[in-house]
């Protein structure tokens, strides 16, 4: 197909397809003339993958680059979960460095506490620390023995990850999945959070009101 097919097909505009030819994020199509070059489908699933990765990921173009690259590789599973976590943006201000310093060692304690392996060069350690930091000074200080539970939640989380990658033997696809499910599943988890949060809110005003001792929990949900 010509480009302004592939562009039809995916609503990709045809000036953002040659962006990401120049950049290197989609593999050039195949050249019939000066004038003339045609795409496949791989390029259409190419695509809807990068405007995931992209507008649903929050991955700026060098950092979708990064993951599709590992994904163009034969990497094993950890490297590619590296590579893909790695580019996810975790921003911490320069200015705050000192502070979240400060929380290190409560990070540190959630690991060890955790018995999780992490390396030391990871993001997500800083990361971590500078929400602690955020939640410490709006007076909500959570300590090892707070985030312990939710430490398991994601621990529960990341086997159902894991289970869902281990058995796709291809390696370009167990790549593909690994940045769908670490980036694109993201969202989902923290909107199915918040319909919890919704429904546990409501079945205990519920509970609030009728005062029967009922565990709003164990009930039918109020109509």
């Amino acid at each position: 197909m010509r480009i302004s097919d592939l562009s039809r097909l995916t609503g990709t505009p045809v000036g953002t397809i040659k962006y990401y030819l120049r950049e290197g994020l989609l593999p050039p199509g195949r050249s019939l003339g000066a004038t003339l070059t045609l795409y496949g489908d791989e390029h259409a699933e190419r695509l809807r993958l990068i405007r995931a990765l992209t507008a649903r990921g929050g991955l700026s173009i060098s950092a979708a680059r990064d993951v599709l690259t590992a994904i163009d590789q034969p990497l094993e599973p950890l490297d590619t979960l590296r590579v893909v976590h790695y580019a996810l943006p975790t921003p911490v201000d320069a200015a705050e460095t000192d502070a979240v310093d400060e929380q290190a060692p409560r990070v540190d304690q959630l690991l060890e506490a955790m018995r999780w392996e992490i390396s030391e060069e990871s993001p997500h350690r800083r990361a971590l620390a500078a929400s602690l930091m955020d939640l410490n000074r709006l007076g909500m200080e959570y300590g090892t023995e707070e985030l312990l539970p939710y430490a398991e939640l994601a621990a529960a989380a990341a086997r159902l990850d894991l289970d869902r990658l281990e058995h796709i033997e291809d390696r370009l696809r167990l790549a593909e999945h690994a940045a769908i499910v670490v980036l694109l599943l993201e969202p989902v988890l923290a909107v199915l959070r918040r319909l919890a949060q919704e429904d546990e809110s409501r079945r205990r005003a519920a509970w609030a009101r009728t005062g029967d001792g009922t565990d709003p929990r164990s009930t039918a949900h109020p109509e």
